[in-house]
């Protein structure tokens, strides 16, 4: 037998096999339309979709949609079949017994994270949709990022909005499909207070791109778990796995809450670290050491290992450390130059990323 022969896989392997496909097939398939905020459209894009279904032959209903719904909707909604949603102790859920009997191909579900009243067999409006995905009938579901239990406490410190209803990422993670409906931004900004002062716009902005960069890492995830089942189902073993070690450089005015929010976001994505570290400073002011003080504070709450480096030259002594530490990401605060030397001499982000050769800079506006 050649050395390199690939491996006879055993009955109980294929009998796994053979299980795994029949359920995959005989289960419905559930696609979702993430939104990072309110406003980008994420219910426009599932009816959407359900309309060009039902064009092409498929058998669509609609299973519940928001109780507001805005001028671009209402067309599609008239041309698909809607089961009236049941008011049970004035909250609207889903006519369960009548979808199962219907028993379409596809169904569409809006507001998933919905609470539905006690007393019924399900508690949580994703609950039901789990039922009909388990009786074969496919889902065309949307959520918002702020109901994403996992990504509640993070999104909450972003914004400010507490809410109480959620879904479990472990659901998310189920989807054989995800679509990020993703408006830039800033014309979600357009699209809101357009009398809001400069200030609490750029904050808005700011706010969104954040909750944008979780969604996509969200998204991410399921695409891996896709790829995962796939091979698992085709029987092929794999065991790689990425290790990602992020640098994220402190300064006093550094931008340190996003910076590190974003690097523990994507060490934790990639299973890797997360550093943080000061370049030591001579004859800095007592106001600029609270600040660093409070940066390296933030920066062991988010779990990072901390290190003070000496160095004259702090671009010098960064990839040092990040060379030495196998450093694959640096993030670091960039302000526009001030002064007559920092206009005849490149500052020390410029010099950086000039020298960093592989290792990827991610430069943050302070």
């Amino acid at each position: 037998m050649l050395a390199n022969a690939p491996r006879r896989r055993s009955p109980e392997e294929l009998l796994q096999q053979a299980q795994a496909e029949e359920d995959y097939e005989r289960r419905g398939r559930l696609k979702v339309f993430l939104g990072y905020a309110s406003g980008v459209g994420k219910s426009f894009r599932m009816l959407d979709e359900g309309r060009r279904r039902h064009e092409r032959g498929q058998d669509v209903v609609v299973g519940a949609i928001q109780p507001k719904t805005t001028p671009e909707i209402e067309p599609l909604l008239g041309k698909l079949e809607l089961i009236p949603v049941q008011l049970v102790d004035g909250i609207p859920v889903m006519d369960m017994a009548a979808i199962l009997k219907r028993h379409p191909a596809v169904c569409l579900v809006d507001g998933l994270a919905y609470d539905n009243p006690p007393g019924l067999k399900n508690a949580k409006r994703w609950q039901d949709v789990e039922e009909l995905l388990d009786a074969g009938i496919s889902v065309l579901a949307s959520v918002n990022l702020q109901y994403i239990e996992e990504q509640q406490p993070l999104v909450e410190r972003i914004t400010g909005k507490h809410v109480t209803q959620s879904v479990p990422v472990k659901f998310i993670q189920t989807a054989d499909e995800i679509v990020i409906v993703d408006a830039p931004p800033e014309l979600c900004v357009r699209a809101g207070d357009r009398s809001a002062p400069d200030g609490a716009t750029a904050k808005l902005q700011e706010q969104l791109s954040q909750l944008r960069e979780m969604a996509l890492v969200l998204a991410a995830d399921v695409i891996d778990r896709q790829l995962e089942e796939y091979l698992e189902r085709s029987g092929v073993k794999h065991g790689w796995g990425a290790q990602e070690r992020i640098l994220v450089c402190m300064t006093p005015r550094a931008n340190a809450e996003r910076m590190l929010q974003s690097g523990r976001r994507n060490a934790d994505r990639f299973h890797g670290e997360l550093f943080a570290a000061y370049v030591r400073q001579p004859e800095i002011t007592p106001e600029d050491q609270v600040a660093i003080d409070k940066n390296l504070t933030l920066a062991r709450e988010a779990g990072a290992k901390v290190d003070i480096l000496d160095g004259e030259d702090p671009a010098e002594a960064i990839l040092s450390f990040a060379r030495e530490h196998g450093i694959t990401q640096i993030f670091i605060g960039h302000t526009k130059r001030r002064g007559f030397l920092e206009r005849v001499a490149r500052n020390p982000v410029d010099r950086l990323l000039e020298k960093a050769g592989d290792i990827d800079v991610r430069v943050f506006p302070n």
